[in-house]
């Protein structure tokens, strides 16, 4: 029992290392797209605390929502960001799977790529959009007599680029639309496209809805926020990833672009996206049609015998 633990261990330590060989390589190659991507995190960060200086606390606007939902109160408030963490980690956990499991779909370094981008084109006309007109926001700390509804007048150049996540849990102003629902239907999107449980793939939007709802309950948005976050991004992402190049499926076989000009790295990448790390590639003489199906995790592979 010892000596199969120990072997499988091995195993699974040889798959992280050579995994984390391939996506170095990959990061290499795009590592601008990533850090351009996470540059307009920032900015957008900063363009939501700098809606906070102008926002004014004002009476809370009439909302269908509201009038339908019960309100959930300040000692609640909580349980929507409890969601949205679940949805987000679940996410992030995944895109990381490669690393453990044998059987691979997805590259890590090119879905985050890819996800960077569908945030960036969102974020960019939520920007827009929440610059252009000011609501006053529903939420309870945003509302007349709270301290926090306006932000004072930053003493310095440094407090305006500063983000801390105080910030970022108690900003005002930044309303329509909603960025909670843009990170959550952007993951769940990206999930649909490549993930290969139909089960998960049907709770996650069953999640997105439930958060929806309690985004609302919890006043911190105005229906209208949800409504147009839910078309707007499914929309965005639609468009958006016509314009990418598709990215390269490992479950059937699709091989990356050489990563080096040496032969010897280019068959230790073969070997990783067959599942060998260190025995040679046995090439079956049958000819294969390979398909993946959607309910596993695995490769299903139809052999024609030679005739």
């Amino acid at each position: 029992m010892s000596f199969y633990i120990s072997r499988e261990a091995s195993k699974l330590w040889k798959r992280i290392c050579a995994e984390t060989t391939t996506e170095i390589n990959l990061l290499v190659e795009n590592w601008k797209y990533i850090l351009g991507g996470l540059i307009c995190q920032y900015i957008h960060g900063l363009a939501a605390r700098g809606v906070h200086y102008f926002h004014r606390p004002g009476p809370v606007l009439q909302d269908t929502g509201f009038y339908l939902l019960p309100e959930l109160g300040q000692e609640r408030a909580y349980v929507s960001e409890t969601v949205f963490t679940f949805i987000f980690l679940s996410f992030v956990l995944w895109t990381f799977h490669p690393f453990i499991f044998k059987s691979k779909k997805i590259y890590t370094v090119l879905i985050w790529c890819r996800v960077l981008a569908f945030l960036v084109a969102c974020q960019i006309l939520r920007i827009v959009t929440f610059y252009s007109t000011i609501l006053p926001g529903p939420n309870y700390h945003c509302r007349e007599g709270s301290r926090l509804a306006t932000l004072p007048r930053p003493d310095n150049l440094l407090e305006v680029f500063l983000i801390i996540p105080r910030g970022v849990l108690y900003g005002c102003g930044d309303l329509i639309f909603s960025s909670h629902m843009i990170f959550s239907l952007v993951f769940i999107r990206t999930y649909q496209k490549y993930g290969t449980r139909r089960f998960i793939k049907q709770c996650a939007w069953l999640i997105a809805a439930v958060q929806s709802l309690l985004i609302i309950a919890s006043r911190k948005h105005y229906t209208v926020d949800v409504i147009v976050a839910w078309y707007t991004v499914n929309l965005v992402v639609f468009f958006v990833d016509h314009k990418l190049p598709e990215m390269p499926d490992r479950s059937v076989g699709a091989l990356l672009l050489p990563l080096s000009k040496d032969n010897r790295n280019k068959e230790e990448v073969t070997k990783l996206l067959n599942g060998n790390s260190g025995d040679p590639i046995q090439r079956p003489r049958n000819q294969a049609n390979g398909r993946v199906n959607e309910d596993s995790d695995n490769v299903n592979v139809e052999v024609l015998d030679a005739a």
